[in-house]
């Protein structure tokens, strides 16, 4: 045998030793982890119609403007919508949001990528001939309930408040 296929049964075990030792202090606190959740709620302001859904994305850095697989909507309400996440854990993050007016879950876009729907960015972070930087709308998820408020923009249609 050669020596790495030797030594193979005893990495095995020194993993399964090291798996053991990482998992006894949740078990001794009953499964618990220490990683503490809480509540985000999302108040979306300008919300012009009360059709269809907002969505929001709650993105890390390396999702930001990409696919976020931590995500919620509420049906539209005129004025302001109110969207939670649960068990959203301590972090850095950046919320991303738009009004799926015709409700086909997605963003729906003009000639050059301009937004047809209302959109919205943590920290009311401005959209200037592009989307907004990951600096301009991150903010800090404590671990325990929070409320976070922004409003949508428009680039098409009415209300264009910017």
């Amino acid at each position: 045998m050669t020596p790495f296929l030797a030594s193979a049964p005893l990495r095995i075990a020194a993993v399964m030793m090291m798996a053991a030792l990482a998992s006894a202090p949740v078990l001794a606190r009953g499964g618990a982890t220490a990683t503490t959740t809480g509540t985000l709620r999302v108040e979306v302001g300008n919300v012009r119609t009360a059709q269809g859904r907002v969505h929001i994305y709650v993105c890390t850095e390396a999702q930001f403007l990409k696919t976020c697989p931590l995500k919620a909507e509420a049906p539209a309400r005129p004025g302001m919508t109110v969207v939670t996440v649960n068990g959203l854990p301590a972090g850095r993050y950046a919320v991303q949001a738009f009004l799926d007016e015709n409700g086909n879950g997605k963003l729906d876009r003009a000639l050059f990528g301009v937004p047809k729907e209302g959109v919205g960015f943590s920290n009311d972070a401005r959209i200037k001939l592009a989307p907004p930087k990951w600096s301009d709308a991150v903010f800090d998820a404590t671990g325990a309930d929070q409320t976070i408020k922004f409003n949508l923009r428009y680039f098409i249609g009415g209300d264009a408040r910017r």
